[in-house]
């Protein structure tokens, strides 16, 4: 099993650094992306951004060509939203609301 680049978690870490405090613990090869507690972001070893949600979000991730990482809860970020972390941090922002709901 591969494991993660530093440069896969610092380019996680500064996509979502507008969310406010975010901490990361590595696991699998990969990474967990956490704010305040919740794990909301997966990073797998292959540097691929997943959001942990369900629901709308989920079929709007879909939507955008998303993928499901493995059978889990986590759905691949859209292109568009690697570009730009205003959208990133929207569509974390979305996902936390989900999760803590």
């Amino acid at each position: 099993m591969s494991s993660i680049s530093d440069a896969d978690i610092a380019f996680a870490m500064d996509l979502f650094s507008d969310l406010g405090p975010i901490t990361s613990r590595k696991m699998f090869g990969g990474i967990c992306l956490y704010y305040d507690g919740t794990v909301f972001s997966l990073v797998s070893s292959d540097g691929t951004i997943y959001l942990k949600t369900k629901g709308s979000l989920a079929n709007a991730l879909v939507d955008d060509g998303g993928t499901q990482f493995h059978n889990m809860p986590y759905w691949s970020l859209p292109d568009q939203a690697l570009e730009d972390p205003t959208l990133a941090c929207e569509l974390g922002r979305r996902a936390l609301s989900d999760l803590l709901d």
